[in-house]
């Protein structure tokens, strides 16, 4: 029995053969191509003109599977509880009583990754041209309402906002951990970079990963005297981990930093700074971390200044971040006192009310005028009558901040409005403003413009389409009845399946156009900080070469149609790479085992040019698993093996539709040996006695972890399912190698 389980005869047997050949090219097709990920191909942006920030729902019936377990990847070290989804994937429509957001009241962390689009619009509203960012390097959270704010650098050459390292229709990616943060308490346990996209004037794009915001979202982020101010939200766990808290609130990081690199948090504020007012003394702390929950963010005149304005912990106001005039360095973030400006509201969130404020984006249109985005308390009844949502106007009188009216006309609060194809019943009504985004005219007027929040019957609100509005002010006015006659006019509304997230003034080109910056990752998940020798790995971005060559059979080659990778490793050596694919938005390429461990640098090469990505971190091991699905299914097999010896195959998946892929239930632990098959890479350098794995939390036997030796690159590990796991249903695989822990994925066990 033994010998029969040996990785040969396991994988030359027949029923494993043909499994095998089955998953081969499920791989070649669906995960080492870049067939499913939307590319770029923007013309740029012109001075003066604005710029929304779009997502487009991409998800299928498929995309989740009515009765599936949510969250998909729940650790056993976390509360998972036994819900199961109330709706399959796909989006709310006339012709269907289904709707994927209604998984929101099952799984309270439930989102789907989707790609994201750039938007040009003269300031008449004309749509000039769109820009699909390639979603290989970025998605967002499509009913994530605080995602995807647009901010200008401080130099007002390049545009910046935040997403995730995670493929389009991946389940639960806004409440996941980041690489290095992981919470075992997490019950979304997978982990994934949020990530700094920016884009230059000339459409280039370059992304940098950070593990800040484990555990929730980062919202925004603006690049300034070389460095990323961020503004977000963490921890989705039951406890206060110091790590995990350490990574909310304000964050600051270095273009282009290494994967590795841990969180460093600007200041951090606590209700104990502020006096209750019925005692005279502070007020008694809340959770840590969750007074941080900051969503909007603006730099002006060096000074940075973000906004809390959701959540039952903190105070929902306008913070400043530092000292004025000086943006905090990496040197001094953590010191930095944040505050509230004063003349801002200070009372707790918690007491909120509906005439409450709750702000979302700010601009400064000089240092004594501040408009503000309220966006209203979310709920349906109280949008029609409220005081605060819309745009708000400050002015500072003699050091204090006072509000000198609240501009709504025109926005019709609270009353609902149809979008075609979408359901009468779930209409959404306009309930406040988000991010916002506005110019100083030279009449003495400014034009402001706003991305809207809505309120609705949908299971998720963030998931309503909304609208993108203008209004213009008297700059110099603080009177109300002055004002009274100004009016809101739409300049678009999202179609059904679409959601606007954020706003802001195209960039001016730079004394140095912008380039591309390819991101190196895994091919097998997008979530492991390192890459090792021996490992199949990616290169994604733009135009990284000026065609999709014909396929690679055979040994790979490592210069193919003029296309080449290049490793310097952290010795100096340069290592030609070995490519299995190339087009213009990936490259595939195969680590060389000699590759000296550290800080490296990948050129990719083609006869358009020279791409270049540094601190790239490379380890001895850097193990990931190859999924199927947005839920992370394990690309896996099994082997039953009964009393007798007779080995039977046994499918992990079924298909559901065309190449879609679901959960199937394996059968038999209780009574036979079933061995589970997993692929990866980056993993056989660890081996046999270095791999460990658990199923639900419960160690089981590693009798094989190594080389695939059928494609270069693949590894597999043969693992003995333990027969109490029979009848547990979804449950997550937990893999190491060498130390480190892979991506967890899931199986379903009958």
């Amino acid at each position: 029995m033994i010998d029969l389980l040996r990785y040969r005869r396991l994988r030359d047997n027949g029923p494993f053969v043909r499994y095998r050949s089955t998953f081969l090219f499920i791989m070649a097709a669906s995960l080492l191509t870049p067939a499913a990920f939307s590319q770029g191909g923007a013309s740029g942006f012109t001075a003066g003109n604005l710029v929304v920030s779009r997502s487009v729902y991409t998800g299928d019936a498929t995309t989740v599977i009515k009765g599936q377990a949510l969250p998909p990847v729940c650790p056993s070290t976390a509360a998972c509880g036994t819900g199961v989804a109330s709706d399959n994937g796909a989006y709310a429509s006339t012709t269907s009583a289904n709707n994927v957001w209604n998984n929101n009241t099952v799984d309270g962390s439930f989102g789907i990754t989707s790609p994201i689009f750039l938007d040009q619009y003269t300031p008449a509203g004309t749509l000039v041209n769109t820009m699909a960012i390639p979603t290989n390097l970025a998605t967002t959270s499509f009913s994530s309402k605080s995602e995807v704010a647009l901010n200008l650098s401080a130099d007002g050459t390049v545009i910046t906002f935040m997403g995730y390292a995670a493929p389009p229709n991946t389940v639960d990616v806004s409440n996941s951990n980041t690489p290095m943060v992981y919470d075992p308490t997490n019950p979304s346990g997978g982990s994934y970079f949020r990530q700094v996209v920016q884009v230059g004037a000339n459409g280039a794009i370059q992304v940098t990963k950070t593990n800040a915001y484990s555990g929730n979202n980062g919202r925004a982020a603006v690049l300034a005297n070389g460095l990323y101010y961020m503004a977000g939200n963490a921890n989705n766990g039951g406890g206060t981990p110091a790590n995990v808290v350490a990574s909310a609130g304000v964050q600051v990081a270095t273009p282009g930093q290494a994967a590795t690199t841990l969180p460093q948090e600007v200041g951090t504020f606590s209700i104990a700074q502020v006096t209750n007012p019925a005692t005279g003394q502070p007020y008694a702390a809340d959770k840590l971390g969750k007074d941080n929950n900051f969503r909007g963010l603006t730099i002006f005149n060096n000074t940075l200044y973000v906004t809390k304005g959701s959540g039952s912990n903190g105070i929902d106001t306008v913070y400043q971040v530092g000292a004025a005039g000086t943006l905090p360095t990496l040197a001094t973030a953590a010191a930095a006192p944040i505050a509230i400006l004063p003349g801002f509201p200070t009372g707790l969130a918690k007491t909120a009310t509906a005439a409450s404020d709750y702000p979302f984006g700010i601009w400064f249109a000089n240092a004594t005028t501040l408009y503000v985005g309220d966006e209203g308390d979310g709920t349906a009844a109280d949008a029609a009558g409220s005081t605060t949502a819309g745009l708000q106007k400050w002015t500072l009188v003699n050091g204090t901040w006072q509000m000198a009216y609240v501009l709504q006309k025109g926005l019709n609060l609270g009353v609902p409005y149809s979008v075609a194809n979408y359901p009468t019943s779930l209409n959404p009504a306009t309930d406040g403003l988000r991010n916002i985004a506005g110019k100083v005219n030279g009449d003495g007027t400014v034009t402001i413009w706003a991305v809207t929040s809505t309120v609705s019957a949908n299971g998720d609100q963030g998931a309503d389409p909304n609208k993108l509005v203008s209004i213009t002010d008297v700059l110099a006015n603080t009177s109300a009845a002055t004002a009274a006659t100004e009016q809101f006019t739409t300049v678009r509304t999202a179609n059904a399946g679409e959601v606007l997230r954020g706003v802001c003034l195209a960039p001016t080109a730079g004394a140095t156009p912008m380039s591309n910056v390819p991101s190196i990752l895994s091919t097998a998940a997008w979530g492991t900080p390192t890459i090792a020798p021996g490992e199949l790995v990616a290169a994604y971005g733009q135009n990284l070469a000026p065609g999709t060559p014909d396929e690679i059979f055979g040994p790979l080659p490592t210069l193919y149609y003029g296309n080449s990778v290049s490793i310097v490793d952290s010795a100096g050596k340069t290592w030609a790479a070995p490519m299995a694919f190339v087009s213009p938005g990936e490259v595939t390429f195969q680590v060389p085992a000699g590759v000296a461990t550290g800080a490296a640098t990948v050129n990719i090469v083609s006869s358009a040019g020279t791409q270049t990505a540094s601190n790239i971190q490379v380890a001895a091991v850097a193990p990931t698993l190859f999924t199927l699905n947005g839920s992370a299914l394990a690309a896996a097999g099994a082997i039953s093996v009964s009393s007798t010896g007779a080995q039977t195959y046994v499918p992990v998946f079924q298909t559901t539709s065309g190449i879609s892929l679901a959960a199937n239930p394996i059968p038999g632990v209780a009574t036979n040996q079933v061995y589970l098959v997993l692929y990866g890479t980056g993993i056989a350098s660890a081996g046999t006695t270095g791999t460990t794995v658990t199923v639900n939390g419960v160690n089981a036997q590693v009798f094989y972890a190594g080389s695939q030796n059928l494609f270069p690159g693949l590894d597999q590990v043969n693992v003995l399912l333990p027969a109490s796991l029979a009848g547990k249903g979804t449950v997550e695989v937990q893999l190491t190698a060498g130390g480190v822990a892979a991506n967890g994925v899931q199986i379903v066990i009958q």
